[in-house]
């Protein structure tokens, strides 16, 4: 990084810190960034929370996934809830931190600048999060669409070595991109901020967009699409063999199927693309545009993204059974009070009657 370059980025934010200023202050209204300085710290503490969440349900999808002894049997499941709640726990941590408005000198503040506030941490796990998303798609692609290979070549280490891709790529991916490209300046912390040139930025920006977005969306909607087809088509075959009158039991558990399947397309993929959507164009036009702005709209669509990042663990880890069940269990108000009896007979008559009914 040479002293030209780092003159460059210092006068490119100076400019954007003047623009802000200016359009602040323009009608002479000094209460205008006073406002916009209360609107970022509700957003701020806006995010706080919503990593709060986060953190608590995948904690709570975790500790389920191990109780029902679920967690050998779907690794992919538990390595999205570890990604996921190791990212949410970090949003917490770096928004506290950002409250204190810590100006940065020396060593220190460089580091804690490329680890915490850069939000690099943070980034690790949510990055991480969507490539194992996306493993656990071209999972349940293959064990559909091609049951038999995946039964022969789908072994534990295919599982455990895409486990730990997502968490590769996730860690390095965003580490050089932030050592390369952040910077204290006045006791502030940037971030994508240093390039040596216009083009840098600018395939740095494409690369990240297309693959941890374009790229994931396109794996979900032909993953899907194929798991669809396949489904549909055993569903015509089972009908076609099927003489007896009305839907049969394989014809509804097929049509159950698919409707799960439809729903899970639906939602994952609409709600990826909805809520990943502003913080990635963000990110897009601040690196295209060489123009940094970390204002309460950046906050908002951070919020948006990790409302999927809290959300997730739900929609793939209470599908199973036996983790229903454990929440369910949980739960105070649906426990029903064993009452007490004096008769022998009758108690052991109530626990045979409730043993019949959990097996159900």
């Amino acid at each position: 990084m040479t002293e030209e370059t780092s003159t460059i980025s210092y006068l490119s934010v100076a400019m954007t810190t003047e623009e802000v200023d200016k359009m602040q202050t323009t009608d002479g209204n000094s209460e205008t960034s006073s406002v916009s300085n209360n609107r970022e710290f509700y957003f701020q503490c806006a995010v706080i929370f919503i990593g709060v969440v986060g953190t608590a349900g995948n904690a709570l999808i975790l500790y389920a996934l191990v109780v029902s002894k679920q967690h050998k049997k779907h690794m992919l499941i538990v390595n999205q809830n570890v990604l996921d709640l190791f990212s949410s726990f970090f949003l917490v941590i770096v928004y506290a931190v950002k409250l204190c408005n810590l100006r940065l000198t020396g060593t220190s503040g460089y580091w804690l600048c490329i680890t915490l506030l850069s939000e690099n941490l943070i980034w690790w796990g949510t990055n991480g999060s969507v490539v194992n998303l996306a493993a656990i798609t071209v999972d349940r692609y293959l064990k559909v669409v091609h049951h038999t290979w995946s039964k022969i070549y789908l072994r534990p280490w295919v599982i455990y070595s895409a486990m730990a891709f997502a968490w590769f790529v996730g860690i390095v991916h965003n580490t050089i991109s932030i050592a390369m490209t952040s910077a204290v300046i006045d006791g502030v912390c940037y971030t994508y901020v240093i390039f040596d040139s216009d083009y840098q930025l600018f395939v740095l920006g494409i690369w990240y967009f297309g693959s941890f977005y374009v790229i994931i969306l396109v794996i979900f909607i032909f993953c899907y699409w194929r798991i669809l087809v396949v489904i549909c088509r055993q569903a015509k075959v089972m009908a076609s063999h099927d003489t007896s009158p009305g839907p049969s039991a394989a014809q509804t558990q097929s049509q159950k199927m698919q409707s799960n399947v439809i729903k899970t397309m639906i939602f994952v993929s609409v709600f990826f693309a909805i809520t990943f959507l502003p913080s990635q164009l963000y990110t897009l036009l601040i690196m295209l545009e060489s123009f940094i702005i970390v204002d309460w709209r950046y906050y908002v669509a951070v919020f948006m993204a990790f409302c999927y990042t809290s959300t997730n663990p739900f929609i793939y880890a209470t599908k199973f059974d036996p983790v229903r069940k454990v929440l369910r269990e949980m739960i105070p108000c649906k426990k029903t009070p064993v009452q007490p009896t004096d008769n022998p007979g009758i108690a052991t008559g109530n626990r045979a009657i409730r043993s019949g009914q959990e097996r159900n």
